[in-house]
Parts: C-alpha cells; sequence; structure tokens
C-alpha cells in the first residue's frame, strides 16, 4: 500500500465520519470506503503508466471522499437517482467535515461525469472518474475484489478505536 494514501486515510479517518463508508455497500460485495481507496490506487496507476503528472494528495482526497454520500443506496428510498444525485450530497458532506481544495472540490462533484454533464476542470478529477467506472466494473462482477484494501479499513478502523480509547482515558 502506498504510504501516502495510508497517511491520508489517518487523516481523513480522525474526528470524521468517514469509516461509517464501510458500512454501506457500493458495487456488488464492495463496502463504500474500499470502492473509493480501489479507485485512488486505480488512478495512481493511470498517471504513472501515461506519465501524468498530478498532486497526488489532492487526488488522494478527493478520490477517498468522492462517494462519501454517507447512506444505503440499495435501500429503494427513492434512490433511484443515485447516480445523478450522489455527487453533491458527497461534496455537501465533505464541506462540512473538512476543508476541501478547489480540486478536491471537482473531483467530488464532477466524477459522474457525463451523468454530471459538465465535465471535470483538473486531470486528478477526469482520473478520478475514469478509474471509478473501472473499479465499479470490477465490483459488479467479481467477489471479494479488494481483500488487501478490506484489510486495511480494519487496521484503520481498529488504529481510530484506539485512539478514542486513549482520549477517552
Amino acid at each position: 500500500m502506498e504510504r501516502k494514501v495510508i497517511e491520508c486515510l489517518k487523516e481523513l479517518m480522525d474526528d470524521s465520519r468517514l469509516s461509517l463508508m464501510a458500512e454501506f455497500k457500493q458495487h456488488g460485495d464492495t463496502s463504500c470506503l474500499a470502492h473509493t481507496i480501489a479507485v485512488v490506487y486505480c488512478a495512481l496507476a493511470i498517471a504513472k503508466r501515461f506519465r501524468i503528472n498530478v498532486n497526488k494528495r489532492e487526488l488522494i482526497r478527493g478520490g477517498i471522499l468522492h462517494d462519501y454520500f454517507l447512506y444505503d443506496w440499495h435501500d429503494g428510498n427513492g434512490r433511484y437517482i443515485h447516480g445523478f444525485t450522489h455527487p453533491y450530497t458527497a461534496l455537501k458532506n465533505a464541506d462540512r467535515d473538512y476543508e476541501l481544495t478547489a480540486r478536491e472540490r471537482d473531483i467530488i462533484k464532477k466524477h459522474m461525469f457525463p451523468l454530471t454533464v459538465i465535465p471535470p476542470m483538473y486531470r486528478e478529477a477526469w482520473l478520478i472518474c475514469i478509474a471509478d467506472k473501472i473499479c465499479a466494473c470490477i465490483e459488479a462482477i467479481k467477489k471479494d475484489t479488494y481483500p488487501e484494501i478490506t484489510r486495511l479499513i480494519i487496521r484503520q478502523q481498529r488504529y481510530k478505536n484506539d485512539l478514542v480509547q486513549k482520549r477517552i482515558r
């Protein structure tokens, strides 16, 4: 696992609702949090393969938060337009919980292009947009898609729980 991804994940998990994403399914049996981390790794791999210069920190943060909508979209509660609306919900939640850069906001808001109509403005947002579609397709047809990412999430949740326990004492 790339150190910068783990650092950003720890930072974003501290004092936030990010760990809730592990409770919601995204595609198939993949959690929203595992999906977003996989999307980040996919986007980083594409950037590396095609030698695309990116701001890694903003790509990682925006990528982890791109599906920060914090609800179960499979529950049937009028979520039939989820694909069109969840980027705005994710952005609203992320704005509430974090200080975001313009690039991070663009990643979150436009990752569903062309459903969101307005195309991304930054390379990082384009990469997340493309990686999101690749990962969604893989997750829809394969079970237990990212076992190493799932283990990382469990470790990060334990880390967060340990911090909470230390604060209580």
